[in-house]
């Protein structure tokens, strides 16, 4: 009985993985449409977002078979509980690129604004958390968890530098107020990948550590 619950764990958990990977990737190509203008890139990420959703749809469904045929041990839950958390925040960030990319393709359809320096560097620290929060989840780093969740403000500090920006393009020329209220959009979907990053961090900690944090104010210990 262990033998089959310990495969359907890694079952579940090889699926978990290959959806981190594509989402992983949908942040990059969605990073690269955006500095690159690429409207085909951009439309490749859309439709790729279904896969995302099925291999959600697929791992809460051998959850909840898991559960009602295991009957879990304690700790065996808080992994279950984990993977039911974080395979949701997954999918909204996978959701959040496929919105990058839709404002793209609009951007593509407009005279482009002069570089911005804070977003590329805000969607970079974005990808960077997401990928360091499946990464302690696969080493089973609270640590790693930690400091991602710290680094949290940056990212937070960053949307607001690229916002004050946009209001800068805004008021020196009227042409520039729809570009530039789509690049703010974008800004806020980097920032709501970093809290998704966070939120997988802090199901991290509860399942290395046993310590529920979230709403507290997260440390390195």
């Amino acid at each position: 009985m262990q033998r089959h619950f310990d495969k359907n764990i890694e079952d579940i958990k090889d699926v978990l993985l290959r959806m981190g990977a594509m989402v992983e990737d949908a942040i990059n190509q969605s990073i690269r449409a955006l500095l690159e203008r690429n409207t085909d890139l951009a439309e490749e990420v859309i439709a790729r977002d279904d896969e995302i959703d099925k291999m959600e749809l697929e791992i809460d469904q051998k959850t909840f078979e898991l559960i009602a045929t295991m009957q879990p041990a304690a700790t065996d839950l808080r992994f279950v509980a984990t993977i039911m958390k974080i395979t949701p925040e997954l999918e909204r960030i996978a959701d959040l690129a496929q919105d990058v990319c839709e404002r793209v393709i609009e951007l593509n359809r407009e005279p482009q604004l002069k570089p911005s320096m804070q977003l590329p560097h805000l969607a970079e620290n974005a990808q960077k958390m997401v990928r360091d929060a499946l990464d302690s989840f696969v080493r089973g780093d609270s640590q790693l968890a930690r400091r991602v969740i710290v680094h949290d403000d940056v990212v937070d500090q960053l949307t607001e530098d690229s916002f004050r920006t946009m209001l800068t393009y805004m008021l020196e020329n009227p042409r520039n107020i729809s570009p530039a209220i789509r690049l703010t959009f974008i800004g806020k979907y980097f920032e709501r990948m970093a809290d998704g990053a966070t939120n997988i961090c802090e199901m991290v900690v509860y399942l290395v550590e046993g310590k529920m944090i979230k709403h507290t104010t997260a440390t390195i210990e």
